[in-house]
C-alpha cells in the first residue's frame, strides 16, 4: 500500500474511532415463537410501509376536527415504523430473562442512551426507556417493560418529537406507559 493511501486509511480509522457510527434505531426483535403457545395473550404489531401510510391517512382525516389527532398526524409524518411485542402468561417466570436480554444488549451500542430505568423489587417490575440519537435528533425509541408474568417491547423508528410521541400512547398498539401523567 502506498504511503498516502496508508495515511488516508489510518486517518479514516482514527475518525471512525472518535465518532462511532450510531446504532440502527430499528431493533432486531426475536420472533418469540417459543413463547406463543405458553402465553395466555400475546400481541405482535409491526406497522411500517403501506400500513403506516394508511395510519397517516386516517390520522390526517381525524386531524381536521381534533387538535390531539392533528398532533398525532404530524408525528406520524416522520415515523418509519412501530413494532410491539407483548406477552402475558398465567404463571410467573414462564419466559426466561434471556428471552429479552438479546434486545437489551442491542440498546447498549453507540447511539443508544438509557433515559428511564425503573426497577422495583416488590412487586418485581423493570421498565427501561432508551433513545437512539443522531446529533440533536431522536431517531428511535425503545421501551422494554418486564414483570414475572408479562413483558412488552416497543420500538419506534423515525425522527421523533418526544412531546408529540406521548399523544400516540394507547394508540397504534402502543401500551399506556404513563408518559402523559
Amino acid at each position: 500500500m502506498k504511503k498516502p493511501a496508508l495515511a488516508a486509511a489510518a486517518a479514516l480509522l482514527f475518525l471512525q474511532a472518535g465518532h462511532p457510527a450510531a446504532a440502527d434505531p430499528e431493533l432486531k426483535l426475536p420472533s418469540f415463537s417459543n413463547l406463543r403457545s405458553k402465553a395466555v395473550e400475546h400481541t405482535d404489531i409491526t406497522i411500517d410501509g403501506f400500513l403506516l401510510r394508511i395510519a397517516r391517512h386516517f390520522a390526517a382525516k381525524q386531524a381536521q376536527d381534533d387538535p390531539e389527532a392533528a398532533a398525532a398526524a404530524d408525528l406520524l409524518k416522520s415515523i418509519k415504523s412501530v413494532t410491539v411485542r407483548s406477552f402475558e402468561f398465567a404463571d410467573d417466570n414462564v419466559y426466561s430473562r434471556d428471552d429479552i436480554e438479546s434486545v437489551r444488549r442491542q440498546l447498549t451500542g453507540p447511539g443508544w442512551s438509557a433515559v428511564v430505568s425503573q426497577h422495583k423489587r416488590e412487586p418485581v417490575e423493570d421498565v427501561d426507556v432508551y433513545i437512539n440519537t443522531d446529533g440533536e435528533k431522536i431517531m428511535g425509541i425503545a421501551v422494554v417493560a418486564a414483570e414475572p408474568r408479562e413483558f412488552t417491547i416497543v420500538n419506534v423508528v423515525g425522527n421523533i418529537d418526544v412531546d408529540k410521541l406521548t399523544m400516540l400512547e394507547g394508540q397504534l398498539g402502543l401500551p399506556k406507559l404513563g408518559m402523559n401523567d
